[in-house]
């Protein structure tokens, strides 16, 4: 049993969410299951939820318990038994002079400039396009575990950023951010293989990368790191070829 200063996770309550719209496949109504109180959630008790299915936002921890859906399949990837495609490799290979350095959360106006133009690109019209300032920062840089941020620079220009949180067994991966006018980058695909590399040299497990949605575009691609494995039926388990997803040039 996980421990918080003596506080048993049996401690936590677990309440569902009314019906709100889902934010990734259309026409559908999702449920979310919401682990409280959140100052009990720290990174012993919280890595054993995500081993569960949980993630979290800002200081709010979840995981989806939908009525008629079951699409969200939390993913991990195995850090000692990946191995990178010829794509990924390209990546890897292409954005290798990124200087990368680890901080603690903070609250940077460059950041959030950089926030901005990536949802604005990336992401219109899904909500987080008009995220004001404490918006952001209840999002990212609102923690009760052990989390990081690492910046990711060009010769000193800010390209990427990324919020890690640190588990018992792995990392778990926030969300991530990039310079959007650059088309031919690829630093999605470099900061997975980044964490990746990480957890390895940190001697943990798994990357957690949240939740795969078969028939959404903007999940898909988490299958492409293989081996994958998925939480079905409450159990950790491979992902079969059948799952593995191209990108949009037909690379996997």
């Amino acid at each position: 049993m996980s421990l918080l200063n003596d506080i048993p996770l049996t401690a936590l309550h677990f309440y569902l969410t009314a019906p709100y719209a889902c934010s990734y496949l259309p026409d559908l109504q999702a449920r979310s299951q919401v682990a409280t109180p959140a100052v009990l959630i720290g990174t012993p008790v919280y890595s054993e939820l995500v081993q569960h299915g949980f993630r979290r936002s800002g200081a709010y921890t979840y995981r989806p318990h939908c009525d008629d859906c079951r699409a969200c399949v939390p993913l991990r990837v195995p850090a000692e038994q990946f191995t990178a495609s010829r794509s990924q490799r390209r990546a890897w290979a292409q954005h290798a002079h990124l200087q990368a350095s680890l901080h603690p959360l903070l609250d940077s106006a460059e950041h959030y400039e950089l926030y901005q133009r990536y949802q604005r690109a990336r992401h219109p019209n899904g909500g987080m396009d008009n995220d004001d300032c404490e918006s952001y920062q209840n999002f990212l840089l609102q923690s009760q575990v052990d989390s990081l941020l690492v910046e990711f620079r060009e010769q000193g220009v800010l390209r990427m950023v990324s919020v890690i949180d640190l588990l018992s067994d792995g990392l778990s991966s926030v969300y991530t951010f990039y310079e959007p006018d650059l088309p031919r980058a690829r630093f999605g695909v470099y900061n997975v293989l980044w964490q990746i590399e990480l957890c390895r040299k940190l001697d943990l497990d798994f990357v957690y990368l949240g939740y795969w949605i078969k028939h959404s575009r903007k999940m898909a691609y988490k299958t492409g790191y293989r081996p994958a494995q998925g939480l079905i039926d409450g159990i950790w388990q491979p992902l079969g070829k059948e799952f593995i997803t191209k990108d949009a040039h037909g690379n996997l």
